[in-house]
């Protein structure tokens, strides 16, 4: 059975319950009898529909934001909160006595609204100075001080400005390829904020793509994305910082920068390379092979046409100009590897001929 389905059920039968009293109180009887029966039948099933068609919504959607608002929190934040609640409801349970002894209704009133109050602010308190508090525990809270990267097992990794902007990162996190939690510094979304809001253009859309993206990622991601509030204060650049947060938190950076890729693997940081992976992934074709492709534009070299597999690997037919805008069979020549990526080099099939339509 569904879970939302028992939620209906349970929706069904309390509101349906609410609607009996409703009709009792309309009728004045609290008992099923022939004078009350024209209220009290109605109003119990309007109550039950009401309850079977809102439960889901009153129970399961609130269930579903706060699993995924928990998720992105970090432990030392949900430890913190946790013991603030703890630390207010004792203080309010202190108090209750006394408030208790106050005269009606204040001492009916009053130790529910402390109870309230107390807990409120200890939850504001721990999570306001939470790192002062658990920093006067030493060493043994060392790990919750560095902000609460990951629970303990989890393999956190550093996300970099350009590959929140690329995008594909997001599709991978679903994949189940990313171990653990994806860890984007403070300073990292500071720098996609001020390129969207640059003048330029084309860096202003690129910015908002990269917040848009992380929003995306926060919402749907596998793994936790948590934006945590790491510096590092005597370093200027972002990709010099990340190389030393990554150094010290001893996690992988994961980018599509050539630059940052080389300098971190030169100071014996890991990278996760997305074009790198992207590559890895690709169709492999041997030469004789045949394909089907579709020609869309014209080659750099006299008479050749450029197609395209649907992983974006390049397709360069030679005399292949003459079927633009035809889709046809090529056999594959050369496979010629990149910096850029992999680019298949084929001629047309001897069955290809083109259409009168071709230019």
């Amino acid at each position: 059975m569904s879970a939302s389905l028992i939620v209906r059920i349970i929706g069904l039968i309390v509101f349906g319950l609410i609607g009996w009293q409703v009709g009792a109180v309309i009728t004045g009887s609290p008992s099923l009898t022939s004078g009350s029966a024209h209220w009290i039948i109605p109003s119990t099933a309007i109550g039950a529909l009401i309850g079977a068609l809102i439960a889901p919504w009153l129970i399961l959607e609130p269930a579903a934001f706060m699993k995924r608002t928990i998720r992105q929190l970090p432990p030392q934040q949900i430890l913190a909160s946790t013991i603030g609640l703890a630390v207010g409801l004792v203080i309010a349970a202190l108090l209750a006595w006394p408030l208790s002894l106050l005269p009606s209704p204040f001492g009916k009133i009053l130790p529910m609204i402390g109870a309230l109050v107390f807990g409120y602010l200890g939850i504001t308190v721990m999570t306001l100075r939470q790192k002062e508090i658990f920093a006067l525990f030493g060493d043994r809270w060392s790990a919750l001080k560095e902000g609460g990267i990951a629970a303990p097992g989890e393999s956190p990794v550093l996300l970099d400005t350009s590959v929140i902007i690329d995008g594909r990162i997001a599709d991978i996190s679903h994949t189940g390829f990313i171990p653990g939690p994806m860890i984007v510094p403070r300073f990292v979304l500071n720098e996609l904020q001020y390129i969207a809001d640059s003048p330029d253009p084309l860096r202003r859309n690129r910015g908002r793509r990269g917040l848009d993206m992380l929003n995306r990622m926060q919402r749907e991601s596998v793994v936790p994305v948590r934006i945590v509030d790491l510096d590092v204060e005597d370093a200027q650049h972002v990709d010099e910082k990340l190389i030393r947060l990554a150094q010290r938190l001893h996690c992988p950076i994961v980018t599509n920068d050539f630059n940052l890729n080389r300098v971190a693997g030169l100071q014996g940081i890991s990278v996760l390379n997305v074009n790198e992976l992207a590559n890895a992934v690709k169709v492999v074709v041997l030469p004789g092979e045949t394909m089907r492709v579709h020609i869309i534009q014209e080659g750099k070299e006299q008479g050749q046409g450029v197609g395209y597999l649907d992983d974006g690997t390049m397709v360069v037919v030679e005399n292949g100009r003459q079927f633009i805008n035809q889709e046809i069979e090529v056999m594959v020549t050369k496979v010629l590897q990149t910096n850029a990526g992999r680019m298949i080099f084929a001629q047309p099939n001897g069955n290809s001929t083109p259409s009168s339509q071709s230019s």
